[in-house]
């Protein structure tokens, strides 16, 4: 308990002066009209698996940036990103702490590192940003900064997005360095990257917003996870009634191996949702299909894994027989301003559509003013193949943004 409060102490600082990051008018203001972020989280997850000792991580992740006011075009960028543990032997941290041989992975090793930090030029309606940044494109299904783990992925990239065209965004971007979650401590923590990103999204149809993209990743240490996906997706609402919508999503994807992969394969991905939306709540019907090819599944290297597939994470790696993952999803704005979000998933193989299991997730969130946002969550995956430990994860988390 006293480590809680140590660490509580630590993700609220006595004093902290935000100014606006308007327009500076010479270069003086650049700093003194610059704006400082911060971020703190605090969350305890455990997590029972079969055939691995139980793991209870508490940890804190805070995040403190500064960001200029613009100037001529110009701003730059830096953000400092430290993660504690209470116990850092309590959980396993990606392999990296051998004291916790035999537990249950938490994917939130302790470090400290930079987690952005870039130039931007803006002029007309196309920006450049060049430097460590987040990327998030479309849902994140293919390329995301991973922010539900307390490390965030960032790329070390060139990223050019125009608006010229109306209700368009255009976005190429050029990936040297993938800085992944597990930390510069990992082997596996940075992917030398020598890939190629190209994304149009417009809102031009009054059906919906359609994205079409071409996503040509190569990493030197990280062969195996080499492939160029081409793909588009589509997702919109129509309204039935006065208070109902009938929402729906589509995309689909065609991926091969590329670059410097060892492998040779070319197989699909096709994901669709439809629903009900009612003032208070939206029920959906979805259907994932990753599919395989030579014993090689689908690939997502870059995606922002934990929303997709099950909160347990069982998945992160598509099966060899490739997945398809059957779900419905219900949201519910409940009293008290509680937020409740529930899952239920059916997984089988793409492939000769073996049954792996179950699962359901559930997460109550609310909200305390602008800053602070707190959630309970649940995530408990059943098993009906050996090859899959069952697996319970439980969390608790609150986070103060400012």
């Amino acid at each position: 308990m006293k480590t809680f409060f140590r660490l509580l102490t630590l993700a609220l600082p006595t004093s902290l002066v935000v100014l606006a990051a308007e327009p500076a008018a010479d270069f003086a203001d650049v700093f003194s009209r610059g704006k400082i972020s911060l971020n703190a989280r605090l969350r305890y997850e455990s997590v029972e698996q079969t055939n691995l000792r139980d793991a209870d991580a508490l940890t804190l992740r805070t995040r403190l940036g500064f960001t200029t006011a613009p100037w001529l075009g110009f701003k730059a960028m830096v953000e400092g990103e430290n993660i504690v543990a209470a116990d850092g032997d309590s959980y396993s941290q990606s392999g990296l702490n051998p004291a916790a041989a035999g537990r249950a992975v938490v994917a939130d090793p302790e470090t400290t590192e930079i987690n952005q930090v870039f130039v931007a030029y803006t002029g007309g309606k196309t920006t450049a940003t060049l430097g460590r940044q987040r990327l998030v494109l479309d849902n994140a299904r293919f390329i995301g900064d991973v922010a539900w783990r307390q490390n965030l992925q960032t790329f070390d990239a060139l990223v050019v997005q125009d608006r010229s065209l109306a209700k368009t965004t255009l976005t190429y971007a050029y990936l040297d360095r993938i800085n992944r979650v597990f930390s510069a401590r990992s082997p596996q923590g940075k992917w030398r990257s020598d890939s190629h990103v190209f994304h149009v999204r417009t809102a031009a149809f009054a059906a919906g917003t359609l994205s079409g993209y071409a996503y040509l990743l190569d990493f030197e240490n990280a062969a195996a996870n080499s492939c160029a996906t081409y793909g588009f997706s589509f997702a919109g609402a129509q309204p039935l009634k006065a208070d109902v919508k009938f929402v729906y999503r589509a995309e689909l994807a065609t991926q091969s191996d590329y670059g410097s992969s060892p492998l040779n394969y070319s197989t699909d991905f096709t994901g669709l949702e439809a629903g009900l939306a009612y003032k208070p709540a939206i029920l959906t019907l979805g259907f994932e299909q990753l599919g395989s090819d030579r014993r090689v599944g689908f690939k997502t290297p870059l995606a922002t894994l934990h929303v997709f597939n099950g909160w347990a994470d069982l998945f992160l790696a598509t099966p060899a027989a490739g997945l398809r993952d059957t779900y419905v999803k219900a949201t519910a704005n409940l009293p008290a301003a509680v937020v409740l979000t529930a899952f239920w998933h059916r997984f089988d193989t793409t492939v000769a559509s073996t049954k792996l299991g179950e699962e359901i997730d559930a997460q109550l969130s609310r909200k305390f003013g602008r800053a602070i946002t707190g959630l309970v969550k649940f995530a408990d995956f059943r098993r009906d193949s050996v090859e899959y430990p069952n697996v319970q994860k439980i969390w608790a988390q609150v986070e103060y943004t400012y």
